[in-house]
């Protein structure tokens, strides 16, 4: 990680223009970087928590799919609120895509849809696939959703294939994809979003000490971000970080309610995007102590 690039950043990309727009502006902005650094060095340019977050799923997405377009892309999981392999209906079958996702980040603006589909034979144990698709493709079709009271910046889609071609990423697509993107979205969203915190204590002249605070859970999550993301290790490390994080909430919801309205607004409304994985990290966790002895 440049640490100095994030020490240095200049103002921030404006808001208000397209969501890919304003990712090309990002990239146009950065150059070439790894996942990681597109969190961090994204989230301190985002002028809202919810460009923050874009920019660290981003980035996680990156971190799954080495070889994705350098486009706005999406992970296209969940059905019927489930990510469940047997819960799923969507199939794909000698490379063509039949069935729905419903809840797609960033799906009406993405350029790339990256697909989770069963691809078992009948009457076996469900098999996942991870495909690949392009949004506006014969049989690709985007029904954007209403705008969530978290974050609407970043708006969310559902998702249709009828009949789509796809490419299909080698692997099994639960083992090597869905599974450990979970926490692969965890750690570059938390990333993501203290480093937009950074930005606004540098702006708001927030204590040296607050500021110190936050860099050193950004070394942290640097320093997981090279650990496999199934590894228990990594999930015991991801734990500690989201736990200094809780630690350190309230001086910082005090710090951005102290500064201009504009901050504590936007902070107010997207902080409980972190919210949002809490159950599935505990039980990760748990495992992860079982699995180390501890």
């Amino acid at each position: 990680m440049p640490w100095q690039r994030l020490f240095e950043a200049s103002a921030r990309l404006p808001s208000g223009q397209a969501l890919d727009d304003w990712f090309n502006a990002l990239l146009e902005r950065l150059g070439e970087v790894t996942p990681f650094e597109l969190a961090v060095l994204g989230g301190r340019l985002a002028p809202t928590p919810g460009l923050a977050f874009l920019a660290g799923y981003q980035g996680a997405l990156r971190l799954l799919w080495p070889s994705a377009p350098l486009s706005l892309g999406a992970l296209c999981v969940t059905e019927n609120r489930s990510v469940r392999p047997a819960d799923m209906q969507t199939r794909v079958d000698r490379l063509s895509l039949q069935g729905r996702k419903d809840f797609v980040t960033a799906g009406n603006a993405a350029d790339w849809l990256l697909v989770a589909a069963r691809e078992e034979p009948a009457g076996q144990s469900p098999r996942l696939a991870l495909t690949v698709v392009r949004n506006g493709d014969p049989g690709v079709r985007i029904e954007t959703l209403k705008p969530l009271p978290l974050m609407p910046d970043v708006p969310h889609a559902r998702l249709h294939l009828e009949g789509a071609h796809c490419e299909r990423l080698a692997g099994d697509g639960w083992d090597a994809y869905v599974k450990p993107f979970r926490s692969i979205e965890d750690l570059h969203v938390l990333a993501a979003l203290c480093a937009w915190l950074y930005g606004v204590g540098c702006d708001c002249a927030w204590p040296q000490a607050l500021q110190l605070r936050l860099l050193g859970l950004l070394a942290g999550a640097a320093e997981v971000s090279r650990q496999c993301a199934t590894a228990p290790a990594m999930h015991l490390l991801l734990a500690a970080l989201f736990t200094e994080f809780k630690a350190l909430k309230p001086e910082l919801d005090a710090a951005v309610a102290g500064g201009p309205a504009e901050w504590a607004s936007l902070w107010q409304r997207d902080q409980g995007v972190l919210e949002i994985a809490s159950g599935p990290r505990a039980k990760r966790l748990e495992k992860a102590l079982a699995a180390l002895g501890l």
